[in-house]
């Protein structure tokens, strides 16, 4: 050993695997039926287990969840991955562990729900009960007093993101959060999602992985040795996106990663890096439109007919709406920048007077300022 990261960095302090956590799920099977069937999680979740494992961590300290597809069968033994199951784990048996640090790898199908929240479904999840973990509240008890130990953390999620309403469900998903204590100043988590709102997450039947999960497991076993302790977020998520950049330019999948860092004294997302060479970069209509579609209440059709009557009626009165929440997005910015530009910032107002995130609220304001300086206005047209 010489003291030196896998890019030449220092190596971090060790850790003793005594005091290292982990819940590791893999949904490949589920009661919907085989509709459902997803062949990956469950064999990429075992290989993550084997990697911790390798690095010292204590069976009876790796809770493997797992629902897999036939004809696999895992080498290990593991326990059910339904929703009660993994519901009591989160709530009540990792809270009272002792540890310092936890990981969490979770592999199955995901949604976003009409709040934004990130559902995670379960392998009970049925087409009548969709059955599943509210990935948001649990991040947040796992922030707070609720959860005294793991001072480290770091969650993976390799599940799709795609909105709720465009798959149609013929019945909202029911609320269905994990209970949050207060907020302290004692956690660090790095949150690892695989799609990026609005996304699937590419998955290969045939080689039965995900390909997030492909990229993760081969940039963790490059750092094999300095398991268990979680790399450095900010040295691991290049490597990610540039890999999963690298199979979008093949047309392998269309899914952007996102990396969230939560501490007392930050939260924010990592800046994504540029596009690569001979790719065309975001237009400043798509920018807008993500930052305005990153709001739930937009997403929701009332809430945003709420939005749009706070607007001058001279100006709605020849809006171009749509039932769809990006066409109508893309179809109001378009006219009001072209029409009534002051507009866009009643409307800017009118929806962070309703959420006033400031993440959100930064990012809009930016989107919009772009967007508006990009487009011609009939009246600038000779």
């Amino acid at each position: 050993m010489n003291g030196h990261g896998p890019l030449g960095g220092a190596l971090p302090p060790r850790v003793d695997p005594a005091r290292v956590h982990a819940l590791i799920v893999g949904v490949e099977t589920y009661e919907a039926g085989s509709g459902w069937e997803l062949p990956g999680p469950a064999r990429d979740a075992v290989a993550f287990h084997r990697l911790l494992r390798a690095a010292g961590v204590p069976d009876t300290q790796l809770r493997l969840h797992l629902a897999p597809l036939p004809p696999y069968v895992p080498d290990v033994p593991h326990l059910p991955a339904d929703h009660a199951t993994l519901r009591r784990v989160l709530v009540r048996e990792l809270p009272a562990a002792q540890g310092d640090i936890l990981w969490v790898w979770w592999g199955g199908h995901g949604v976003l729900d009409r709040a934004g929240r990130l559902r995670l479904f379960c392998a009970d999840a049925h087409a009548t009960d969709k059955l599943g973990i509210d990935l948001d509240s649990a991040l947040a008890r796992y922030t707070g007093d609720a959860v005294p130990g793991f001072a480290e953390q770091l969650w993976i999620v390799d599940a799709c993101e795609t909105f709720e309403e465009d798959l149609a469900f013929r019945e909202q998903l029911p609320p269905d959060a994990l209970p949050v204590g207060r907020p302290d100043l004692v956690h660090r988590q790095t949150v690892l999602r695989a799609a990026g709102r609005g996304r699937a997450a590419a998955n290969d039947p045939v080689r039965a992985t995900g390909l997030f999960s492909e990229v993760l497991l081969a940039l963790l076993a490059d750092r094999a040795a300095l398991l268990p302790a979680p790399p450095d977020p900010e040295e691991l998520f290049p490597a990610v996106r540039a890999r999963i950049a690298a199979l979008r330019e093949a047309g392998r999948t269309l899914q952007h990663p996102e990396i969230q860092l939560r501490s007392p004294g930050r939260t924010e997302y990592l800046a994504p890096i540029g596009p690569a060479a001979g790719t065309r970069p975001v237009s400043p209509l798509q920018r807008a439109v993500e930052a305005l579609l990153a709001y739930p209440l937009m997403r929701d059709p009332v809430e945003r007919q709420t939005v749009v009557a706070t607007l001058d009626p001279r100006v709605t009165a020849m809006l171009p709406r749509n039932t769809r929440a990006r066409t109508d997005a893309a179809g109001m910015l378009n006219w009001l920048a072209r029409h009534h530009p002051d507009a866009l910032w009643e409307l800017f107002d009118a929806v962070v007077a309703i959420d006033d995130d400031p993440g959100r609220k930064d990012e809009l304001g930016v989107a919009l300022r772009e967007f508006a300086a990009s487009v011609r206005r009939p009246r600038d047209r000779k």
